[in-house]
């Protein structure tokens, strides 16, 4: 009978240090998410017991999470996102009523452009607004080596080596002579590995500022106070520019070569896979849908700029660009309307 007894109380003790034993962070949070998520609290068991924790611990910690106010605080936040998210997804579902050909308008007012496209978030191709650029005629590899050939100039080389060359921009940054860069652009063909792009932009802006008069400021639609604008981006056939989103609107005033481009509504934020800062790693070029189901539901427009085309960039808009030719752009973000919208981006980038 003692016997009996003692093992009863051995029972007992290791039965009341089992219910002293806490769950790690990692798995409280796994909990809370869930719950969040809609979870019913049974589903939950079956994986933390799984995982070798007890159920009497199991149970008491599903059920300290149902009981927390913290938690409840959290699901009122989590329903006020889903509100958001609702709203967001009204404007998404309207704009799957438009064509998804991308407007071409001759000449744009600037009243039009504001009314139809900038302060409706919409992209629109503007032409006949670059035919009196100088660079429209003068510009090549060739006059660049002529005239800028011996100015040091700040480049991207190494893209190909890493897969994430465009969020690890500043460690691919190299400098050379503008015109050994030029003949390298137009002799290597199709590649993507080297680029001058607009992270290059405040070493080049001095070291090539003569090509700045050959621009237009377009005052339509551009504020004109300070000196020239523009960000100078020039590379061969092949150079990729992986779906993102830019903090401002934009213009991509191109001047030489064709670009294709992919673009997405800031508003499929929540189908495009957005993990880190303004990146997905959704590949344009090649969408898969295994990979990324929701991509399915998500409009994509496409679009190719051809010489003396401005294509509007809406703030917030994922676009992906792919250089058909030997490429020259120049893309602006001083508009003569408000165009402020960094100051609110979250500060950390982690979605």
């Amino acid at each position: 009978m003692a016997a009996v007894s003692t093992f009863g109380v051995k029972q007992k003790q290791q039965q009341e240090q089992q219910q002293e034993q806490e769950l790690s962070r990692e798995w409280r949070s796994w909990i809370a998410e869930n719950l969040m998520l809609g979870s019913h609290p049974s589903a939950l068991m079956p994986v933390l017991q799984q995982a070798g924790i007890a159920e009497a611990l199991a149970r008491r910690e599903v059920e300290l999470a149902l009981q927390s106010p913290y938690l409840a605080g959290a699901v009122r936040l989590s329903n006020r996102l889903a509100k958001r998210d609702w709203v967001i997804d009204i404007q998404r579902k309207l704009n799957h009523l438009r064509t998804p050909e991308i407007p071409r308008r001759d000449k744009l007012s600037a009243q039009e452009f504001l009314d139809e496209y900038y302060s409706t978030n919409q992209p629109v191709i503007i032409t006949g607004m670059m035919d009196d650029w100088p660079a429209i005629a003068k510009w090549s590899p060739a006059y660049f080596r002529e005239y800028y050939a011996q100015r040091e100039v700040e480049v991207q080389f190494g893209r190909e080596a890493d897969a994430q060359y465009e969020m690890n921009s500043v460690a691919h940054k190299r400098k050379m002579a503008f015109g050994e860069y030029a003949s390298l652009v137009e002799s290597s063909g199709a590649t993507n590995d080297f680029y001058m792009t607009a992270n290059n932009n405040s070493q080049n802006r001095q070291a090539l500022r003569e090509l700045w008069d050959d621009i237009g400021q377009l005052p339509e639609y551009l504020r004109q106070d300070g000196g020239p604008t523009g960000f100078l981006w020039f590379g061969p056939a092949g150079t990729v520019t992986p779906f993102h989103h830019d903090l401002t609107n934009n213009f991509m005033a191109q001047v030489k070569g064709r670009k294709r481009l992919r673009i997405m509504a800031a508003c499929e934020v929540a189908r495009v896979y957005n993990q880190r800062h303004c990146f997905t790693p959704v590949d344009g070029r090649d969408i898969d849908l295994r990979r990324y189901p929701l991509m399915a539901d998500v409009q994509v427009r496409e679009c190719v700029l051809a010489p003396g085309e401005i294509l509007f960039l809406p703030v917030g808009c994922w676009h992906f660009v792919e250089a058909l030719d030997v490429s020259m752009t120049v893309a602006f973000t001083n508009f003569r309307w408000d165009n402020d919208f960094y100051s609110k981006y979250p500060s950390n980038h982690d979605f």
